[in-house]
């Protein structure tokens, strides 16, 4: 019955391309910057009551700090754990991003800012459930979507909401986008955030320069180290992003410091250049140094749950005239979360497009239909076939 239904339910979500653009319009052109708690949370109250018109029981996780979570139910009826669907509504555009940046189309694509990532991921998750509720199709388990706000700075306020879900759930679905045309996500490098602070000591630049000690001298020998680390051929970078040092051209900097993005592809690699990080010691001997930071998504290697999981969506994908290939990211999700916890993880379900974090963001608009269609039809396939 499944397979047979397939065809029905792409033809269905490509009569829905119309309401799929102008629901991702209403998302996108309400900004949720994550530091802008307000904003964010606006965005969740938009959501939310979209959400509700698709047929979900929605929760609100209020949060002190960062915009609050989304947790939405559609009720399946069985005995079996959930299928848990991942998303984010937080953004890296700052307040303001939309008026430079106005959403239009063109081309067959659509352009703004969140719209690739990922807001187009929210619009396609909430299109399957609809058509699967249209067909009336069978469900035996519940499907849960989690909506966190603050994926873009590492998810700290809701990792332990996304970990407590995923344990209780049979499979996890991330509806971030796509790698490439086609392309399905099964593994992802690890990530860790790190600042570097170098103290000095002032002295006058003209004057007394022996009597300094140069925070910023200190700092680029130390950059120079962190470059070294790099090994592209494992799949390691180790990026220097920010620095930041000094007062005055004429005085000897007391101060400076530095921002360290760290990308790894498995656990070995993470625990060999962590403690590299973590132990920079001074080059001058009245220099101090301290580091701070840790790996905020450890490094999700791809299992044999995981690539399972691909093959049957693969299996779907085909009956939808869909050749899918699987690959791994150098970017983190909070896919890394579930999948180190054992539980079988499926990442890239959103749409294609290109841009991710750049000017020229964008999403292809005949995959947003070819793309609600799979995970409708690989949300059927887990419901009447899973374990």
């Amino acid at each position: 019955m499944m397979i047979s239904i397939l065809p029905a339910i792409h033809e269905a979500m490509r009569e829905r391309l119309s309401a799929m653009v102008d629901d991702l319009r209403t998302l996108v052109e309400q900004e949720s910057p994550t530091d802008d708690k307000e904003l964010v949370d606006r965005a969740q109250t938009l959501l939310a009551g979209r959400l509700a018109q698709a047929g979900a029981s929605v929760e609100r996780l209020p949060q002190e700090q960062v915009g609050d979570n989304l947790r939405a139910v559609w009720s399946g009826g069985g005995q079996r754990q959930p299928v848990l669907l991942l998303g984010h509504i937080d953004t890296v555009w700052p307040a303001g991003e939309l008026a430079r940046r106005p959403v239009r189309i063109e081309d067959g694509y659509f352009y703004g800012p969140g719209a690739f990532d990922m807001k187009a991921g929210l619009v396609i998750a909430i299109h399957a459930m609809e058509v699967l509720r249209q067909f009336n199709l069978p469900l035996t388990r519940d499907v849960v979507l989690l909506v966190n706000s603050d994926e873009e700075r590492g998810s700290a306020s809701s990792r332990g909401i996304i970990e407590s879900q995923a344990r209780q759930s049979d499979y996890v679905l991330v509806m971030e986008p796509a790698l490439g045309p086609g392309m399905l996500t099964v593994g992802r490098k690890g990530v860790g955030r790190f600042r570097v602070h170098v103290r000095g000591r002032a002295a006058h630049a003209g004057r007394e320069p022996e009597k300094g000690v140069s925070a910023i001298a200190e700092l680029a020998q130390h950059i120079l180290y962190l470059q070294s680390l790099n090994d592209l051929e494992k799949g390691v970078t180790v990026t220097v992003g920010v620095v930041q040092g000094g007062t005055r051209p004429n005085v000897v900097p007391a101060e400076a410091a530095a921002e360290v993005d760290l990308r790894v592809p498995n656990r070995a690699e993470e625990e060999r250049l962590v403690p590299l990080i973590r132990q920079l010691a001074p080059y001058h001997p009245q220099a101090g140094v301290t580091v701070e930071g840790a790996v905020t998504r450890p490094a999700w290697e791809p299992d044999p749950t995981c690539v399972a999981l691909f093959h049957r969506a693969r299996v779907v994908g085909e009956h939808l005239d869909m050749h899918l290939e699987r690959g791994c990211s150098g970017g983190g999700s909070d896919g890394n979360f579930t999948a180190i916890l054992g539980v079988p993880t499926l990442d890239g379900l959103g749409p294609e497009g290109a841009g991710a974090h750049a000017l020229d963001e964008r999403v292809a608009l005949e995959s947003l239909p070819m793309r609600a269609a799979l995970l409708a039809g690989l949300l059927l396939d887990l419901s009447l076939n899973g374990h």
